[in-house]
């Protein structure tokens, strides 16, 4: 049984929530009211996916979410926000956040987010296909993309679940060119302006990952999409 920790600082929503995705998706859901608590209660336990109310007491939902990743990349997080700002929706994926919903939300549409969010994570994890490269060398980098790291000179840079995905795109097409709505289609199932902005947010992570080697490059190609050069 998935483990989720709900963390949402309206008691009936919480609940209410807590009780529907426990009856219907058959979760295990640990329901926190305030940050703090959350952050505890992640701290000692093990989940499979994080939901993080933003407005929330104490530390809200962006805070908690940082303050998770810390310690822990791979986690799925969800966040819920009352706001439609577009600054508040990239900020959550610049968190490291893998999606975001809008209250008010129709129940079934954070069950069905959640259910997709699994199986991504399952079809990535099956080993199904042992003819998948895994394992790349992009200039004096090591990128293992089963246990998401790259190396360098010995020092180890563990990358998030999308990090690894995005950079292996790139790796898998090494000097040519990655279309943007091949690497959406691919990674978000969906190439709308939010996910491309989320895109644009873990690129530029990638490119401080990789800055230690002059001969490796990502750039932008104008009209098309992103090449990794490796020269």
């Amino acid at each position: 049984m998935k483990k989720i920790l709900l963390v949402e600082d309206d008691p009936n929503l919480g609940l209410l929530l807590q009780d529907y995705l426990e009856l219907k998706g058959k979760f295990d859901v640990v329901l926190c009211t305030d940050g703090d608590e959350g952050l505890k209660a992640f701290n000692k336990q093990k989940f499979d996916l994080c939901i993080l109310d933003v407005m929330m007491p104490k530390k809200d939902g962006f805070t908690l979410g940082k303050d998770i990743r810390k310690t822990n990349t791979q986690v799925p997080i969800i966040f819920a926000t009352a706001k439609t700002m577009l600054e508040d929706k990239a900020a959550a994926y610049d968190l490291g956040g893998d999606d975001y919903i809008t209250k008010p939300f129709r129940i079934e549409e954070l069950l069905l987010r959640i259910n997709a969010m699994f199986k991504r994570t399952a079809n990535r994890n099956d080993g199904a296909d042992e003819t998948v490269e895994t394992n790349f060398s992009i200039g004096k980098y090591n990128f293992d993309y089963t246990t998401q790291i790259i190396v360098h000179d010995g020092v180890q840079q563990k990358l998030s679940t999308k990090e690894a995905e995005l950079l292996r795109l790139l790796c898998l097409k090494m000097n040519a060119v990655l279309t943007r709505e091949e690497a959406l289609l691919t990674i978000w199932h969906d190439d709308n302006y939010f996910n491309g902005r989320s895109m644009d947010v873990f690129l530029s992570k990638l490119r401080k990952y990789l800055r230690e080697d002059p001969a490796v490059e990502i750039i932008n190609v104008h009209g098309k999409g992103y090449k990794l050069l490796v020269s």
